[in-house]
């Protein structure tokens, strides 16, 4: 991991190197560094700081898949934790509204519905890896909107 910056960066500072559960840990990562976001930045400086963190990664993770000779290895987790802080900007306050929402991410990250398994398997880039992630952050964001719309006392 300490081989280079890029690997730090991709690996989520060690967060995807946990066994059994390296996506769900880097999901979890999202949640400290996002308060930080909150506290000390306005909503279009984090929305600013998420797209730096997107771009960012599309260089971390096409190098680190490079250097591990895979392109998107489980260890790889920056893509988690970017596309979940994107999907905690949006997400309602409260404890109940964070917590669907990561179970919702996480099963989409998962299960990859159409269209996301499709660029999974062909973007065998640092953007495709960003991008797949990208993709289960806007699924879990339409069902975060429509459960809101029909629970609105949450």
């Amino acid at each position: 991991m300490l081989a280079h910056p890029a690997h730090v960066i991709a690996l989520g500072a060690g967060a995807g190197l946990v066994r059994g559960a390296p996506g769900t840990a880097g999901t979890l990562v999202a949640f400290p560094l996002f308060a930080v976001l909150a506290v000390y930045c306005t909503a279009p400086q984090q929305l600013a700081v998420i797209a730096f963190a997107f771009v960012l990664g599309i260089w971390a993770c096409a190098r680190t898949g490079g250097d591990l000779g895979v392109a998107d290895p489980g260890a790889i987790v920056w893509d988690e934790i970017v596309a979940f802080m994107l999907v905690l900007f949006f997400t309602p306050t409260g404890y109940v509204w964070q917590a669907f929402a990561f179970l919702l991410f996480r099963l989409f990250d998962i299960v990859k519905p159409p269209p996301i398994r499709y660029f999974d398997s062909k973007l065998k880039t640092g953007f495709g890896v960003m991008f797949d992630d990208l993709l289960a952050a806007f699924y879990t964001l339409i069902v975060l909107a429509v459960a809101r719309s029909l629970l609105p006392e949450f």
